[in-house]
């Protein structure tokens, strides 16, 4: 008995020796500002139509780079077409066309792929034949 008395004193003690961390109170801010609020919607500002039209093209031969782009607006609907040559050389199109409907891309092909023969990777190295031995 008297050493169950003993462990628990010894447990006591223990618990009582260890550093107690101060409780600290949490920051009080002032409360935020209201402000009113905004309207959650407000009408699109309507601007007026401005028709445009544009054109480019590149021909780079150093780097392969053959392209071209035309583009045209009546203000409200956009049509236009794009080209190039791809790596296989055929030639892509697209005629696209831009309304209140959507987005409408219609993609031709011109030419057939063709492409250069590789390289040989390995050549065979010429054999190896020993000089002959002269016996004496």
């Amino acid at each position: 008995m008297a050493a169950k008395l003993i462990v628990l004193v010894a447990c006591a003690t223990f618990a009582m020796s260890q550093y107690a961390a101060p409780a600290y109170k949490p920051v009080a801010y002032p409360s935020a500002l209201a402000y009113p609020e905004p309207k959650a919607y407000a009408p699109e500002p309507a601007y007026p139509p401005i028709p445009y039209s544009f054109e480019y093209s590149v021909n780079d031969p150093s780097t392969y780079d053959v392209k071209s782009q035309a583009e045209y607006s009546d203000g409200k609907t956009v049509k236009g077409y794009y080209s190039l040559v791809e790596a296989d050389g055929t030639k892509r199109i697209v005629e696209y066309t831009a309304d209140d409907y959507g987005f409408n891309a219609e993609v031709k092909k011109e030419g057939s792929p063709s492409y250069a023969p590789a390289a040989p990777v390995y050549k065979p190295a010429p054999a190896y034949k020993p000089a002959p031995y002269k016996a004496y």
